[in-house]
């Protein structure tokens, strides 16, 4: 009697040992919000994403794509914003994400959002038109000097990523260079195309069509080593061929846009745990690797504390262009 006592008081008790919460997985469908209009490289970033996800089965919950970009993003980090704790919105922008409170009046702050990772970095190049006597960093300088504000670079919007690196450029070079804003990256590409604009600092995949075909040429790379490539991307040259900036006479080491993914604030560490695994896992397929060579991207995987001081850094960065340029949101 006595015996069975003990037995039931130690099974009661060992039943009442706390038992550690199963890992996070979604149990219902997860939306991929994307802070850009169909068609563009924040949508294809995410969509590639989700058929990777789709094919290899690393969830078992289904995706839904919504599009979200209205005011240059803001709607959907705002949309994201407002789902605190919510573990079925993931959010798929750039640096937008971080800088857009920072360079306009928007209704959330970068505390609003958790960074889960970043998986590609859209790189920038220096093109000019492809009949130009400008032929490196270095001439591009001194056609600059010559005439003070008369060289005018094309970009896509005003007060953003590509009028930021005008700036840079500017201040680092002691040039004062003009700008000129366009809705696109694919406006700005066919403005140098058309001879209207001397230069213009789009990503890789912006100005390739016409690459191919002549109407530009890239001067330099913003980035601390060259592009990788071996394969022929126009006429007898590659990416790999083109130089940095850095060292043909722009003094600017690194300047890129990352494509990040976020959840909203609140959210348990299981669930960033969670999504953060399953982006490590598509970034070490294949068709990601694919993706990168068709987009010119560079495969540069971040999370937890990586990504937290990459972010840091990049918004100290250009919050300092924009103070000196006076466009910080009052």
């Amino acid at each position: 009697m006595k015996k069975s006592l003990i037995i039931a008081c130690l099974a009661a008790a060992a039943g009442s040992v706390a038992l550690p919460a199963l890992a996070f997985e979604p149990k219902r469908p997860v939306e991929f919000v994307v802070t850009a209009g169909p068609g563009g490289g924040t949508d294809i970033f995410a969509r590639t994403i989700q058929s990777i996800i789709a094919k290899y089965g690393f969830m078992k919950a289904p995706v839904v794509v919504v599009n979200k970009g209205s005011g240059g993003g803001a709607e959907g980090f705002v949309y994201a914003a407002t789902a605190k704790g919510d573990a079925y919105k993931l959010t798929f922008g750039t640096n937008n994400a971080y800088l857009l409170p920072v360079r306009a009046k928007v209704p959330y702050t970068v505390a609003d959002l958790t960074p889960v990772a970043a998986l590609a970095s859209d790189e920038f190049v220096l093109w000019v038109n492809g009949k130009s006597d400008i032929k490196t960093a270095a001439d591009f300088i001194t056609k600059a000097k010559a005439a003070p504000g008369e060289l005018k670079v094309a970009g896509s919007q005003s007060k953003d990523v590509d009028q930021v690196l005008t700036s840079m450029i500017s201040e680092a070079t002691g040039t004062k260079i003009g700008y000129v804003p366009f809705k696109s990256g694919g406006e700005a590409a066919v403005q140098l195309a058309g001879d209207h604009v001397a230069a213009n600092v789009n990503n890789p995949s912006e100005n390739l069509g016409q690459w191919q075909a002549g109407l530009v040429k890239p001067v330099c790379v913003f980035k601390s080593e060259k592009l990788k490539g071996e394969g022929k991307a126009a006429g007898d040259q590659s990416w790999g061929d083109i130089p940095t900036c850095k060292e043909s006479g722009i003094p600017i080491d690194n300047y890129a846009m990352p494509r990040t993914v976020w959840l909203a604030a609140g959210v348990e560490q299981d669930v960033i745990d969670f999504y953060s695994g399953m982006l490590k896992k598509v970034s070490e397929t294949p068709e990601w690797q694919k993706y990168l060579a068709d987009t010119s991207q560079s495969g540069t995987y971040m999370s937890g504390p990586d990504l937290t001081a990459f972010i840091k850094k990049d918004e100290a960065a250009v919050s300092d262009v924009l103070k000196r340029e006076g466009w910080l949101a009052n």
